[in-house]
């Protein structure tokens, strides 16, 4: 199972605190990882295998859209910053506009991703 990781810069220390409170579920299903680039680097730190994509300003989150519409992604865990702007919302918007097409799961903050992680 491969699942996508992103998150805004206010939100990179939570996904890391989250991934590493699932690290035992996660390793021991097997999970494959990927990110966008700053937020898998911030993994890597935290001991994670994660391959990367580019930034998300860069094009990193139509690489995981890509996938999600290639049927190589069968999750995502994005946590958005709703308080700020972001220079590449259309891509975030084409992100999560792929995930509901091909009804691949899709969490924007840790509870939902808590409840997708625990049904695994």
């Amino acid at each position: 199972m491969e699942i996508a990781i992103i998150s805004h810069d206010g939100k990179k220390a939570e996904m890391v605190q989250f991934l590493n409170e699932h690290k035992s579920v996660l390793e021991s299903k097997g999970i494959q990882l990927i990110s966008t680039g700053t937020t898998g680097i911030k993994a890597e730190k935290a001991g994670f295998k994660i391959t990367k994509m580019l930034s998300g300003p860069y094009g990193g989150d139509a690489q995981i859209a890509a996938r999600v519409a290639e049927g190589k992604t069968n999750m995502v865990l994005f946590f958005r910053d709703p308080l700020e702007k972001h220079p590449h919302e259309p891509d975030i918007f084409m992100l999560m506009r792929l995930c509901d097409v091909y009804d691949v799961p899709l969490a924007t903050n840790p509870a939902t991703a808590e409840l997708l992680i625990k049904a695994i």
